[in-house]
């Protein structure tokens, strides 16, 4: 089981932004490669650090892992679609959270002594993917199609004279309290430190082509609407010396024939005539994977709601599953002919066709308070 991301940081859940982001630093510092060369067990947890950060510094990310877990962003336990630190390497780190460090490890950011260029990140994809209820309590594998911006074959980059491969320039601004020095990234190569030498003919201003491809996402059991899954690498190159960006994947759930969707519940509205209901039957009714056949007793009233234990949606976090629940309609016929409704007006007056609630009878407010508590 995964270590709890609040665990690896040492923080409370009530931890604010700047104690967040107080605590990574702490830790990326403690564990950074350059203070522990050769020392696996420090760049494991100087990953972990780095994973913890980036879900539990962007709001949305934290929101959904306090609510879910991590199998809120994968099926596999891993937070970027990729199991153990979601496919984060070193190159990922830096390019992202590398201004966290400072000039504590050379100013430059990169991976292995200050100095070197760093690699950018391409820009991220995004794409929508409908499941339908029963793909949704199962969990699926699905294979879309997308088009990525890649380097193009025969593409080749030198080093970029404004930054010298840096990636970063330096500017120095005279203040009162005498010349103070910062660094930017490098209007001209983006941080790369390099740029376009060489293109083929085909390829755009930055040596980049449009390619299609077919990427497999790995969808987990109980996911929600709404909720988005991150493949690493599968978005845009970006030129020169990158790593590619990620596919974002929402999920969009399809509205089901016959169930209703409540969390990891499920509703179904069961119709029987005033016949069944008095007689009592069985039915078969539809469940998220084929039909369940329950018994409804002689005279059971309509708005009665049957409970069918862990026949809902699964728990994202592998808590269980929900409940089917099956809210019972009495259908009163409409039109009735002679004979019928002689029949009913002959019963008006007989106290079998009275209503007689029985003070263990909820009524229908009781019985949707129950619901929600």
């Amino acid at each position: 089981m995964k270590k709890d991301f609040y665990e690896i940081l040492g923080i409370s859940k009530s931890a604010n932004a700047a104690e967040i982001k107080k605590a990574y630093r702490k830790k990326a510092l403690e564990y950074h490669p350059d203070k522990n060369p050769g020392d696996s067990a420090a760049e494991e947890k100087f990953k972990l650090a780095a994973e913890a950060y980036e879900v539990l510094s962007d709001p949305n990310k934290k929101a959904k892992y306090d609510q879910y877990g991590h199998q809120a962003f994968d099926g596999s336990g891993g937070f970027n679609g990729g199991g153990g630190h979601g496919g984060m390497n070193m190159d990922d780190i830096f390019s992202q959270f590398g201004d966290i460090f400072g000039s504590a490890f050379g100013g430059g950011g990169g991976f292995g002594g200050g100095g070197g260029s760093r690699r950018v990140k391409g820009s991220n994809l995004r794409i929508k993917v409908k499941l339908t209820l029963e793909e949704i309590a199962n969990g699926v594998e699905k294979k879309v199609k997308v088009k990525r911006k890649v380097q193009a074959q025969g593409v080749s980059y030198k080093t970029c004279s404004t930054c010298n491969g840096q990636g970063q320039v330096m500017r120095v601004t005279n203040t009162i309290l005498g010349r103070m020095q910062s660094a930017s990234t490098c209007p001209s190569c983006g941080g790369s430190g390099q740029i376009l030498d060489k293109k083929p003919a085909d390829a755009d201003s930055q040596g980049m082509i449009l390619e299609d491809e077919t990427v497999t996402i790995k969808i987990p059991a109980g996911v929600v609407d709404g909720m988005q899954l991150k493949v690493s690498n599968k978005g845009n190159d970006a030129p020169g010396n990158s790593i590619p960006g990620d596919l974002i994947v929402a999920i969009e759930e399809i509205e089901h024939e016959f169930l209703k969707r409540e969390g990891e519940n499920l509703h179904h509205d069961l119709y029987i005539s005033f016949s069944e209901a008095v007689l009592g039957i069985s039915k078969d009714i539809s469940a998220i994977n084929g039909k369940v056949r329950i018994k409804l007793d002689e005279g059971i009233q309509s708005g009665k709601i049957l409970r069918l234990k862990g026949k809902g949606i699964p728990n994202i976090n592998g808590y269980g599953n929900g409940d089917l629940l099956v809210h019972v309609n009495v259908w009163t016929p409409k039109t009735l002919n002679k004979e019928q409704k002689q029949f009913f007006e002959k019963n008006l007056e007989d106290e079998n066709f009275v209503p007689n609630p029985e003070k263990g009878d909820k009524s229908f407010f009781d019985k949707v308070k129950d619901m929600f508590s």
